[in-house]
């Protein structure tokens, strides 16, 4: 095995100032480019963001916006903009990255052929709903993810849903069917999957290809203690609590809202939430008919170090989300010190196991407004034992979550196969 595994980083979201996904990509390639020789293959689209940058690896830009640009617009147009309907953002998202792959394949063919590559790894997208062209083509190992989806609406929120525009969810098994769904994950030889929902979606892959390995991560240069007092006393003995993400229906933030509006107790405690979206008008108008403006302030859009700074500044970090994939704002929180409380439900629930967070159960909107209520009157009641938790949470997420770490374990998957070695063991 070469010291420095030659890399084709296959990354069609891949931008250094976009939210969520193509950020994640971006920082995941960057990490894994730090300890193996990387080129990275993306989207046009991401061109100029990635060069006012000034990434530390070689970038190709594929344009298949002849396809991209009429499905994207006609898909904004049925999702009626681009904060809900994520169903049908992928539905319509199959061709065109069908096509970006077979672009990255023409681009790179000669190369792959002549073996100039050791590894061909697609990072992004990441939900296994969207196949690989790629997989069947390449004689190199073909490392898929992390991937992360399949993680059902409740059935208690179908209001949420609708609203949500998720009508065309009940078509996502569909995708198994399509063409290169199953030549993808039977060529893979190792594919990195998020959390438990996700491995539950891939029987044709066996536990030896597996790799439990969740997609989100953190800069510790941002998100951090350092400074901190710990969680519960951090005020004058009022508790600061917090909710940082879209203003969306699956996030439910206006959940904790309603449980302040129940709580005597709770009123006398301050709660900010930080973001915007379609959920907003709701909110406030929420917040105004109980008369909570003096113990709820809505900031709107924060950059990222304001919001980490926020985290170090709050106790608790609350976040009802139903359908939570990821949930790296959780992992945020956890490595500034925050109590989480979270939904117990998808991602949120597995990172705040063992201790390391308050995990609501699911049920109806009401139960789950009582559930997160008592919580948080627990954190008000005891404070100290915020501290505890808090803590634990802390020393789980800066041992597994800085992006160093996620591109160390990285190279460990592909040292493996191209070694020939199991992969047991290389997971979370």
């Amino acid at each position: 095995m070469p010291q420095r595994p030659r890399v084709l980083l296959v990354a069609d979201e891949c931008n250094p100032e976009w939210p969520s996904l193509p950020i994640v990509g971006y920082k995941y390639a960057l990490e894994i480019g730090k300890l193996a020789d990387v080129t990275v293959a993306t989207h046009v689209r991401n061109r100029e963001n990635i060069e006012k940058d000034g990434p530390s690896v070689p970038v190709v830009y594929i344009d298949n916006e002849w396809i991209a640009s009429p499905m994207y617009r006609l898909a904004r147009l049925i999702r009626g903009g681009e904060e809900v309907g994520w169903s049908t953002s992928m539905i319509f998202n199959y061709l065109p990255y069908l096509a970006f792959e077979r672009g990255v394949w023409k681009h790179f063919r000669d190369d792959l052929k002549a073996g100039r590559f050791d590894i061909v790894h697609r990072i992004t997208p990441m939900s296994p709903t969207l196949p690989s062209w790629l997989a069947h083509k390449v004689r190199q190992p073909f490392v898929i993810g992390p991937l992360n989806g399949n993680l059902d609406w409740p059935r208690a929120f179908a209001a949420e849903q609708a609203r949500e525009k998720e009508g065309l969810r009940k078509l996502r098994n569909f995708y198994k069917y399509l063409p290169y769904a199953r030549s993808t994950y039977d060529d893979a030889a190792a594919v990195l999957c998020a959390f438990p929902h996700t491995r539950a979606d891939l029987p044709r892959v066996e536990d030896a290809r597996i790799v439990s390995f969740p997609e989100i991560g953190f800069d510790p240069a941002i998100f951090h203690a350092n400074g901190a007092a710990p969680a519960g006393s951090r005020g004058d003995g009022r508790l600061d609590f917090l909710y940082a993400g879209r203003l969306v229906p699956y996030k439910l933030p206006e959940l904790p809202i309603r449980a302040f509006a129940a709580s005597e107790a709770l009123r006398r405690h301050h709660f900010h939430i930080v973001g915007d979206g379609p959920e907003r008008a709701r909110m406030e108008a929420l917040i105004a008919e109980h008369g909570l403006q003096d113990c709820i302030t809505m900031h709107g859009r924060k950059s990222q170090g304001e919001v980490a700074e926020m985290m170090r500044q709050s106790d608790a970090f609350v976040f009802p989300s139903i359908r939570e994939l990821g949930a790296g704002v959780v992992i945020e929180a956890m490595a500034c010190g925050c109590q989480v409380i979270v939904a117990n439900y998808g991602a949120p629930g597995d990172l705040a196991d063992h201790g390391r967070g308050a995990r609501v159960e699911m049920g109806s909107f009401d139960r789950m407004v009582e559930g997160f209520r008592l919580e948080m009157e627990a954190c008000a009641e005891v404070p100290g034992n915020m501290a505890v938790t808090a803590a634990r949470a802390k020393s789980y997420a800066d041992g597994f979550f800085p992006w160093a770490k996620k591109g160390e374990k990285t190279i460990d998957v592909y040292c493996a196969l191209l070694d020939g070695r199991p992969l047991d063991g290389l997971g979370y």
